[in-house]
């Protein structure tokens, strides 16, 4: 799948407790017959051999001899070259090379490969960013680079005052659609992000003048930072005409100001973003300013590289964008905290009573970053036991981010906030919650009446005997003890499993009003979904809520065996691989819709299903036959859908059909547009107990794109 990129009340959230509120012989000899193209190789992980750089360019060398060859075996046009940028060996002699594309000599935008070869030279896989060669009507442009300027200025998106050069228009192939076009790309200048001179990229149609994409262009380079807590580390910064600033486009461009002391009920009053003429930040101690923006700018960093690495998520609102966050909030403010209606973060700098510890930690940013993730998925109420819910989540992903840094100044435990230099040592103990005097440890009845910071505690002590199990042990240098409610004993699944569990629960199953009975509910189908009903991984996650006195264990399956991903379909739907995550398997598709494609993002798991997005005129079907409509329980279609377009108004260019046996049930559009995936609902009781047809059915006009992302499809 090669496409283009296509164009609630807020909680505030806080985290107080208490009162405080290659070396190797390069083969050259010429490819074998090439796999399915777009497939990489299946084989176990290995590591990639270290190179010098003089090993390198030679690698990339002897690629290059292969070029011809190499772009024959993949069907590549005659009109075609491809030119070798990068290679990478692994241990076993595998070896993976990038190429760029040219098409008459022009670059072709998202005609990127890599190829994948077996030590003997012969080609065992590849992966295109656009499939087949590339045919367009001609490279003489109806546009002068004049012209192309102008309608970039006019397009752009991202920057004000925006000015071009006709020296910064050039001509080339935009073939990140299916369809691929003759354009130009112009770099325009103006005011943004990252100051006055800030820079964009936009493409335009070199003969209609129409914008394709448009995009930040960031000179991002790294800096070296020295946290409070964090110590000395790497932190992705931004290079600016005079200097640099804590912009941080390698994670959606998260940017940290300093909030000078503005007031917690105005934290945004006097701030400004950090920017100096080097690129070294802060000296460890909160003498500088920068310190404390070094330990928040890595937290965060490191709370999105967990997201993406363990769930594909790019970002809080999995859009690919950053968060602003703001220190040096207040005075004497012993507190941090997230607010979604301005999507951003506030860290205070502490007080005696924690010797003036900024709240910048790597836990803690992990904490109010994940207020954000609940924010925009399960949108957990910040009172009752959902809200208790809602602080557990933070404290569950803040460690799982301290465990996943792996720094080794802090490594992972599952206290909360132990770098803060608090009275008693941490702000929470997830392995044994009543240690601090406040938390509660097990369900009651009256859970729901207490503090959300003091109820967390009880997904707090489930996640710990989930993960961990019962008994004695040290973790992270740390003394850990995990007691129950109900003097059972038993092992835990691992941390990564109980993780994925409650993220699946959380962004597939729970809602709003949640409790901790519907959290149960929630987590168990989650685990049957990944492993399987009669799992050891459910058995145990229901040991664990037992365990705090929410509901009673499950009878042992025996020895299950786990399955690795969530392959089979919920329970009680109809269809078959309604979430995608078994491929194509079970659906009929008129092209490549099902993918895994990075270009966008699925709403749970790693597959999704999409349409349109071609900006020509098309159409598509995706659909699945013998589906039967259940007689008992609801009957109803429900589906994730997300909608991005380059149209404007309300007018409906370009649709998405829902259709049962042919009938028309729902009709999407442009106009529909959303930032992230929105559930929908359809009445199927007309269909009680039938077998029917489902089907998907896009149209695009001829003019600008629209893609329709899927997901998570059920009926029942």
């Amino acid at each position: 799948m090669n496409r283009k990129n296509a164009l609630a009340a807020g909680v505030a959230a806080a985290l107080v407790l208490g009162s405080v509120t290659v070396v190797a012989t390069q083969s050259t000899a010429a490819p074998g017959p090439t796999a399915a193209a777009g497939t990489s190789p299946a084989r176990p992980g290995a590591g990639f051999q270290a190179m010098t750089a003089d090993a390198r360019g030679e690698a990339i060398r002897a690629a290059g001899r292969n070029t011809a060859g190499t772009a024959r075996a993949l069907g590549l046009g005659p009109d075609e070259r491809i030119v070798a940028k990068d290679v990478l060996i692994d241990t076993d002699g595998t070896r993976h090379v990038r190429y760029d594309r040219t098409y008459r000599g022009l670059p072709v935008l998202g005609g990127d490969l890599v190829v994948h070869l077996a030590k003997d030279g012969t080609i065992t896989g590849s992966d295109l960013a656009h499939q087949g060669a590339i045919r367009i009507p001609g490279i003489t442009p109806k546009l002068t680079p004049a012209n192309a300027s102008a309608k970039a200025v006019k397009h752009a998106k991202h920057v004000k005052h925006a000015r071009a050069a006709r020296k910064d228009s050039t001509l080339v192939v935009y073939a990140v659609g299916k369809i691929p076009v003759l354009a130009y790309r112009s770099t325009v200048t103006g005011e943004g992000e990252t100051g006055p001179a800030s820079r964009e990229a936009v493409i335009v149609d070199a003969t209609t003048g129409a914008p394709l994409d448009q995009y930040e262009l960031h000179q991002n380079v790294t800096g070296t930072g020295n946290g409070v807590t964090v110590g000395q580390v790497s932190i992705e910064t931004t290079q600016t005409g005079t200097g640099y600033t804590l912009t941080d486009p390698a994670h959606g461009g998260t940017i940290i100001y300093d909030s000078y002391h503005s007031p917690q009920s105005n934290p945004r009053q006097n701030a400004r973003p950090f920017s100096k003429t080097t690129n070294s930040w802060g000296n460890g101690t909160t003498t500088s300013r920068e310190s404390a923006a070094v330990d928040a700018s890595y937290g965060l960093a490191k709370t999105w590289d967990y997201y993406k690495s363990a769930f594909n998520r790019s970002g809080i609102r999995n859009d690919g964008r950053g968060a602003s966050a703001y220190v040096h909030v207040d005075n004497n403010l012993l507190n941090a905290f997230y607010d979604d209606n301005c999507f951003c973060m506030y860290f205070g700098d502490g007080s005696s009573q924690n010797g003036n510890t900024p709240l910048a930690t790597l836990d803690v940013a992990g904490h109010e970053m994940s207020h954000g993730v609940t924010a925009a998925t399960a949108n957990l109420t910040y009172s009752g036991e959902s809200g208790g819910l809602n602080e557990a989540t933070s404290d569950i992903f803040g460690t799982m981010v301290e465990f996943s840094a792996n720094n080794a100044g802090d490594p992972g435990d599952y206290y909360i906030g132990e770098k803060l230099n608090m009275p008693g040592g941490y702000m929470r103990r997830m392995d044994n919650p009543a240690a601090d005097g406040r938390s509660l440890p097990c369900w009651t009845s009256s859970a729901g009446s207490a503090d959300v910071h003091l109820s967390s505690g009880i997904g707090n002590h489930f996640f710990y005997l989930a993960a961990e199990g019962t008994g004695a042990k040290t973790i992270g240098g740390r003394s850990h003890n995990g007691t129950t409610c109900n003097n059972d004993t038993f092992a835990g699944i691992g941390k990564d499993k109980a993780a994925a569990i409650w993220y699946r629960a959380l962004s597939t199953y729970m809602t709003s009003t949640t409790n901790y009975a519907g959290a149960r509910t929630a987590t168990l189908q989650a685990a049957a979904d990944m492993y399987g009903t009669n799992s050891q991984e459910r058995y145990l996650v229901s040991k664990a809520w037992a365990a705090v006195s929410v509901g009673t264990a499950l009878p042992d399956p025996g020895t299950g065996t786990p399955t690795p991903s969530p392959t089979d379909p919920p329970s009680g739907n109809a269809l078959t691989n309604g979430s995608f995550e078994q491929g194509a398997s079970g659906w009929t598709q008129s092209d490549n819709i099902i993918t895994n494609s990075s270009l966008q993002t699925a709403r749970d798991g790693a597959w999704y299903a999409w349409m349109m997005g071609y900006g020509a005129n098309a159409i598509e079907s995706l659909s699945q036959s013998n589906v039967a409509v259940p007689t008992a329980g609801a009957q109803k279609l429900t589906f994730w859908l997300k909608v991005s377009t380059q149209e404007s108004g309300s007018a409906a260019y370009d649709t998405l059909k829902v259709k049962v046996n042919g009938t028309t049930l729902a009709t999407y559009s442009n106009a529909n547009a959303s930032a992230g995936y929105v559930q929908k609902t359809i009445d199927l009781s007309a269909y009680k107990g039938q077998t029917v047809k489902l089907e998907f059915a896009g149209t695009e006009d001829t003019y600008l794109s629209t893609v329709f992302l899927i997901d998570q499809i059920a009926i029942g």
